[in-house]
């Protein structure tokens, strides 16, 4: 990766896709729709993101029966448009095992990256396997990005772990129509503040969620603010903020990744195989029942 001193003056334009998504039918043509109207309208986009499980919905029963073909779909759309592309995800089956899985596609076209969720959101997602790995890739030039899916976002080792791999920018496609999308803006614009990233946060509508998109930046501020109807959203990032806030803290505050780096105590609750008689007492992770 070029180091940050080399790229200060770095800006990108994102643009995410906030759009309604079909519980039943095949989301994908719509979806396509989009990335060709992007493209009309904001020509100088360098990323396209969409909402988790936009392609086929939320229904786990909705698995993709030829993914790879599903995403070949996308990876002409990057190449003809010379634009990369997070087409938000989907449910597929390996070796046996559900995961909900996204990948994000390069201007030529290539799949760069593949992830699988991490935490599904149980147990509600009960017959999803969580992934086993993170994902950051560099746009060159630019910087690097991560990406994360909706319930991660609730667990700050995933972001701890991309940040120690110099995650500048969190790209998160979510799946909230909950009671609890205020409280995950709100862990959005914390989550850019305590690792001084942007964060950009892009949920769908109707079956794919109740909207409220967010663009959080490194001080915690929100960029952008979608409402609760289909949008594009184009929103310029400047990695030199990220680079500032991380050398100097935000508005010359607090150097959060600095101090996690120099801490003088280790937490027994990493330590490897460690158990808890407190999170035992929980109780299984099940539905609640009345």
């Amino acid at each position: 990766m070029t180091s940050p001193s080399q790229q200060d003056n770095a800006r990108f334009l994102m643009t995410g896709v906030q759009m309604p998504i079909s519980l039943t039918e095949n989301n994908i043509p719509a979806m396509r729709a989009k990335v060709t109207e992007v493209m009309a309208l904001f020509p100088g986009t360098g990323m396209i993101v969409f909402s988790e499980l936009a392609m086929h919905g939320p229904l786990e029963q909705r698995i993709a029966a030829e993914p790879e073909k599903d995403l070949e779909i996308f990876q002409d759309l990057a190449a003809r448009h010379k634009v990369w592309i997070a087409p938000g995800s989907m449910y597929v089956r390996r070796e046996g095992k559900v995961y909900n899985h996204a990948v994000i596609i390069d201007p030529d076209g290539a799949i760069v990256g593949r992830y699988d969720k991490l935490f599904p959101f149980r147990p509600f997602e009960s017959g999803v396997t969580g992934g086993a790995s993170v994902l950051a890739f560099d746009v060159p030039g630019v910087g690097r990005f991560g990406l994360s899916i909706c319930y991660d976002i609730w667990f700050p080792e995933v972001m701890r772990a991309l940040t120690s791999m110099g995650v500048e920018v969190l790209i998160h496609p979510t799946l909230t129509g909950t009671t609890d999308r205020a409280a995950e803006n709100a862990i959005a614009r914390a989550t850019a503040a305590m690792f001084q990233c942007y964060v950009v946060d892009v949920n769908g509508l109707d079956g794919g969620g109740n909207g409220q998109s967010l663009v959080a930046d490194p001080c915690g501020n929100a960029v952008y603010q979608a409402g609760q109807v289909t949008q594009i959203f184009p929103v310029m990032l400047d990695l030199g903020l990220v680079r500032q806030s991380r050398r100097e803290g935000a508005n010359a505050l607090g150097q959060v990744l600095k101090s996690w780096r120099d801490r003088e105590t280790e937490f027994d609750v990493y330590t490897p195989g460690r158990t808890s008689a407190y999170l035992d007492s929980l109780g299984p992770l099940v539905p609640m029942k009345r």
